[in-house]
């Protein structure tokens, strides 16, 4: 995308005076019949889009192949959940006293999407408590419990927003599953436990539940 020919809507959009622009432009960009350009920048931004277009396609074969995923109808309650084409989500993996993700790694991580992980829960686990309030430690405990999936997805592939909802998808229907946490099962004086997405979230328990401990009965 090259810088428009205006030089005063270069100087707008960089915040920047006429003087300070023109000098730029005139030592680092090439001016062509589209705008000014800049060599370096081009091929970044085509290695960006065929890298993203490279993503979407294995994102697509790995989700709509004859095996890409299986449906929890195909699988036993207690089995932990796991992207087809990765291994399980292990207790360490969601260890929350991790040190950050290096600067490359975490590049690969899409944005938590809170609303759209938020609406999952809601549709698949429809007798469970509503969110009402989203407040900062209840947003804190879904970041990290996003990144810590979405890392372990990005372990052999590069990997979108798309993919990381499609294994929240399969989360929420693997806890629907379990007749604790969805309050079928009574406790000896009568009442029977039902989780909400804070506890789900919660570093322990959300581990648990991968692992299958609350899918026994």
């Amino acid at each position: 995308m090259p810088l428009h020919n205006d030089c005063e809507i270069s100087v707008f959009a960089m915040r920047s005076d006429e003087e300070t622009v023109h000098l730029i432009l005139r030592h680092f960009f090439v001016l062509q019949e589209d705008g000014w350009r800049h060599n370096r920048c081009d091929k970044e931004i085509a290695d960006f889009h065929g890298k993203k277009e490279k993503a979407a396609n294995s994102a697509n074969a790995r989700w709509n192949g004859a095996n890409a995923m299986r449906t929890h109808t195909e699988r036993n309650a207690d089995a932990p959940i796991f992207d087809a084409n990765h291994k399980p989500i292990t207790n360490n993996q969601l260890n929350t006293n991790i040190c950050p993700p290096e600067g490359e790694l975490l590049a690969k991580i899409p944005d938590c999407q809170h609303s759209e992980v938020i609406s999952l829960y809601h549709q698949h686990l429809p007798t469970l408590r509503k969110v009402e309030v989203w407040n900062a430690a209840r947003q804190g405990y879904l970041r990290q419990r996003w990144r810590e999936v979405a890392e372990e997805l990005s372990k052999s592939t590069e990997i979108d927003s798309s993919d990381v909802l499609r294994w929240w998808c399969e989360f929420f229907q693997h806890v629907g599953k379990s007749k604790f946490l969805t309050g079928r099962v009574n406790s000896k004086d009568g009442r029977a436990f039902t989780a909400d997405l804070e506890w789900i979230l919660k570093p322990s328990n959300f581990a648990k539940i991968i692992e299958g401990k609350y899918h026994g009965t």
